[in-house]
């Protein structure tokens, strides 16, 4: 190679829009789920009973966590290890990250938590963070590192220290 070298911790765009359609997915079903479980309750003859598409959606909202964890190894692999050295985002990307790691961890507890009130208190701290999640992904995703306002109007780059190679972050 002649020059430099190009390098973008950007993801291509199926893999792209791959993550934007999981997210979408985990957090569409678990929005249903929510609604159906507190919302939408059904009295029974013997008292409140479970709304039929409460349980199709925490079925949809599993499958679509499976998928999630794939793809936050997918994006540790391509972007994240990658991305980090730069320290541009390093902050939303953290938080990103200890987002995802909650809530794999508060998921695998309501799946497997036996006491109703360790269950319940998990539960609501798990659906809040979900809720979160798109306001974190947005901030990751649209966070936009400012430059000094001398190299803004002129439109110098600051140097990099990463032996020339042009980098760009998502």
């Amino acid at each position: 190679m002649n020059g430099p070298s190009q390098y973008s911790v950007r993801l291509g765009r199926t893999r792209r829009l791959g993550v934007y359609a999981v997210g979408a997915g985990v957090c569409l079903s678990g929005g249903l789920w929510l609604l159906f479980h507190y919302f939408f309750v059904q009295q029974g003859e013997f008292g409140p009973r479970i709304h039929p598409i409460e349980a199709w959606s925490l079925k949809l909202h599993g499958a679509f966590s499976f998928a999630t964890i794939w793809m936050f190894g997918l994006l540790w692999g391509v972007h994240v290890t990658k991305a980090w050295p730069l320290s541009r985002r390093r902050w939303s990307g953290g938080v990103m990250t200890g987002v995802m790691m909650w809530l794999t961890l508060s998921g695998y507890l309501l799946y497997y938590t036996g006491n109703d009130m360790e269950r319940s208190i998990v539960s609501v701290l798990h659906w809040v963070v979900g809720l979160g999640c798109p306001v974190a992904f947005l901030w990751h995703r649209f966070s936009f590192r400012r430059r000094p306002a001398s190299r803004a109007r002129s439109g110098v780059e600051p140097p990099s220290n990463h032996g020339g190679a042009v980098r760009r972050c998502m």
